[in-house]
């Protein structure tokens, strides 16, 4: 009588999972405890009836299979505490709609109010800072000087005159900051103020604002909520 050791010719089922866990990740079907389930029945089906497998790999099947589910459940929580999260960032962004936003920018704009407001990150303290506006031509209309400026964030307001007090229309305008060093002049950041005026959201939970006049930005890189 002859016997078909048909051992040889299933794969451990850990290790057939494994693999079939490789083909997922090329974009196959998703594999999860069913499937792990169905080969770990077949293994037993095909084993060699002179050797079946011993007690303690079929324990150590069943702890994997355990350890898998467990893990399977986590993801699933995980997903979840992730979609919240995301709904709550939503609804404390869309909060922000109407307030006043500081983000790194070399433009602002002047509205009805005649004022235009911004900031300088300013890495060591300088001897004379100033701030160079110019209009939509590249024509400078307004040299600020705020004179000796220690680290750290320097606010300013223009006011939205020329160098001779005459009103400017509202629009677009572009600042350069300077900063006074002993080996010269050094350009600085500049951070514009700005209205949200809505919120958009992306893919992946990714949060937007819409400046007025300025475009969009990431919600990452504001700098001040005013």
């Amino acid at each position: 009588m002859s016997i078909v050791n048909t051992t040889n010719a299933t794969t451990d089922v850990l290790a057939e999972f494994r693999a079939k866990q490789d083909s997922k990740a090329t974009g196959s079907d998703d594999l999860g405890k069913n499937e792990f389930m169905e080969l770990m029945i077949a293994q037993l089906k095909n084993q060699n009836p002179l050797e079946p497998k011993g007690n303690g790999e079929f324990i150590a099947d069943l702890a994997q299979f355990s350890s898998l589910e467990e893990m399977q459940s986590l993801n699933s929580s995980v997903d979840s505490v992730v979609g919240e999260f995301r709904s709550t960032q939503a609804l404390q962004a869309s909060a922000m709609v109407g307030k006043s936003v500081l983000a790194p920018a070399n433009f602002g704009i002047l509205d009805q109010s005649g004022q235009m407001q911004g900031a300088v990150n300013v890495p060591s303290s300088t001897g004379g800072l100033r701030i160079n506006i110019e209009n939509a031509s590249g024509e400078m209309v307004r040299q600020l000087d705020l004179g000796q400026a220690a680290a750290g964030q320097q606010e300013f307001t223009w006011d939205g005159k020329d160098g001779n007090g005459n009103a400017l229309p509202p629009g677009k305008y572009y600042v350069a900051a300077q900063g006074s060093y002993p080996d010269g002049n050094e350009q600085l950041q500049t951070m514009m103020s700005a209205n949200v005026d809505s919120v958009s959201l992306g893919q992946g939970g990714s949060i937007t604002l819409n400046l007025a006049g300025m475009g969009s930005l990431p919600l990452s890189e504001v700098q001040q909520i005013n």
